[in-house]
């Protein structure tokens, strides 16, 4: 069985309304979750506190989630900008919906970019030594769906796989930089494994959504942008051994090899 044996219900509740869980410990360094159903899919959050745990590090999660959520959104939400505000936070991740930031640069501009830099700017006034963590998320397995729903022309530079994930990964690359973040690189660790290892299946059935072995390797890019270092895990969560330690080392590949792209090291 997986870990999360309430993962059913989670989603539902998700899909209902922002799910809001706030950390008790006082000795953990306070995470907050910002985003949609590709952070709580599977509980990601979850996965990276225990994980964390595991090297000695105490991470009391909070979350704001809900399922197809923009950042833009979330910046309607008062309780998440009072929380923001009232800061406290030593880690701030945020998640853009799925193809948000793999549209034209108009759009990007006027929608991921600007609201990604209103709750930056929020979160740094509220904790000023906290990192925030852009959450560089992965494309679509056959390109873009989103484009299939528009009734107008469907944005041709992220028709295809490939070209959705470069989209993404210089979104997330410039929010970065523009806003002196760390990037946490899961869609670079995902074009990995889907270029070398195609027999790991890192997606749902609706080749969107991440299944098990895809949140792991998110859980394990989020760890290795956390920590900094390399490090050996015995979690595997009832993944076959060789597998999860493909996914932990292509996770950490991706972070280690990138450390200056992803704002982690000057």
């Amino acid at each position: 069985m997986k870990l999360i044996s309430y993962k059913t219900l989670l989603l539902s509740l998700a899909l209902l309304c922002p799910m809001l869980t706030h950390a008790q410990a006082n000795d953990s360094l306070k995470i907050l979750w910002i985003g949609n159903s590709y952070t709580f899919y599977n509980d990601l959050p979850a996965l990276v506190t225990k994980l964390a745990a595991e090297q000695g590090m105490k991470l009391a999660p909070t979350r704001f989630l809900k399922g197809g959520a923009h950042l833009a959104g979330h910046y309607q939400n008062s309780e998440l900008i009072a929380a923001l505000q009232k800061g406290g936070w030593d880690y701030i991740v945020m998640q853009e919906h799925s193809s948000a930031p793999a549209q034209s640069t108009r759009d990007v501009i006027a929608e991921t970019y600007y609201y990604a830099h209103l709750l930056d700017s929020i979160a740094m006034k509220g904790s000023p030594k906290a990192h925030v963590i852009f959450y560089m998320t992965w494309g679509h397995k056959n390109g873009n769906m989103q484009n299939q729903k528009h009734p107008d022309p469907a944005y041709p530079l992220d028709e295809t796989y490939e070209d959705f994930q470069s989209r993404l990964q210089t979104t997330y690359l410039e929010l970065t930089y523009e806003n002196k973040a760390w990037c946490s690189p899961v869609g670079i660790a995902w074009r990995q494994v889907r270029q070398k290892h195609p027999e790991i299946e890192l997606y749902k059935k609706d080749c969107s959504h991440p299944s098990f072995e895809g949140s792991y390797l998110a859980a394990h890019c989020f760890l290795s942008t956390i920590l900094q270092r390399p490090y050996a895990s015995r979690m595997y969560f009832d993944l076959p051994e060789d597998k999860a330690m493909i996914l932990q080392q292509t996770a950490q590949n991706a972070v280690f090899s990138n450390m200056k792209l992803l704002g982690l090291k000057k």
